[in-house]
């Protein structure tokens, strides 16, 4: 059996986060995501919980990282947004805006259309650290 040598397949894209349970509450209860694992690494001072929509093994999943001593992370430029698929998107953002999410750019077609002339229906909503998190309808 022959090894690739290069990456396969992307595991996780890791986030910090100023209030774990805060977060785990957000991603988990609004938008559907499982906990798979927590690790807590007391000499580094740091914990990791790693959640998605399916199996580590087989899906990328999120990792979010809480650092202990640390209160608040200054938004940098360079991060843009994570996207997420939703069925329907005009009840998916309802539903969050009953639950007391923000939805910061409300459900509409994409600005402009893209080079086959298709203009995705997106919105945008914020988590408890103000990343930016686009919804975009897939069926």
């Amino acid at each position: 059996m022959t090894k690739t040598l290069t990456p396969h397949r992307i595991l996780h894209t890791m986030l910090r986060v100023e209030d774990l349970e805060k977060s785990l509450h957000f991603y988990c209860t609004h938008l559907g995501m499982k906990e798979s694992r927590r690790e807590h690494f007391p000499e580094g001072g740091f914990t990791l919980s790693f959640l998605g929509y399916g199996d580590e093994e087989t899906d990328t999943v999120l990792e979010l990282t809480e650092n202990s001593g640390i209160n608040r992370y200054e938004a940098g430029s360079k991060f843009g947004h994570i996207a997420l698929a939703v069925k329907d998107i005009f009840a998916v953002c309802e539903k969050l805006q009953i639950e007391g999410i923000s939805v910061a750019r409300a459900p509409g077609p994409m600005k402009f259309p893209s080079t086959s002339g298709q203009r995705d229906l997106i919105a945008f909503i914020e988590d408890p650290d103000g990343n930016q998190i686009e919804l975009i309808e897939r069926n």
